[in-house]
């Protein structure tokens, strides 16, 4: 099991912003497509966005589009999130996760190999 160390979660109000980090060692960063899922009490986890390790090329759900950005920095071995106009409705646990090389294109739980803890984002109407 690989660790990944999820921070940046909390409480903001409607139209605010919030940046997720999650590290990973270095091993797995490299090798890695990164991605974050988020699950709200009472529903399923859900795909929220995830970027390729190679091209950096990403995927979204539709509600994240044009509001989430999903970034990597490999220096860090570190994946953002950052969150814009944010709605009370994104209220969950997100988790950080990570998987083969090619998985980025894929919005299922099952292709992700390995769980952050999670981290809460709450936002208050």
């Amino acid at each position: 099991q690989v660790y990944l160390a999820e921070s940046g979660g909390g409480l903001v109000q409607a139209g605010g912003s919030l940046r997720l980090s999650c590290t990973a060692p270095t091993r797995t960063f490299s090798n890695s497509d990164m991605g974050w899922f988020r699950q709200a009490p009472g529903k399923e986890r859900e795909f929220v966005a995830a970027i390729s390790a190679t091209t950096s090329s990403t995927n979204y759900a539709d509600f994240a589009k044009g509001r989430f950005t999903i970034s990597r920095d490999k220096a860090k071995n570190t994946v953002y999130l950052q969150m814009n106009s944010l709605r009370p409705e994104d209220t969950a646990v997100y988790y950080c996760t990570s998987s083969y090389w090619g998985s980025y294109a894929s919005t299922s739980t099952l292709t992700y190999r390995n769980w952050g803890q999670g981290t809460q984002v709450t936002v208050s109407s």
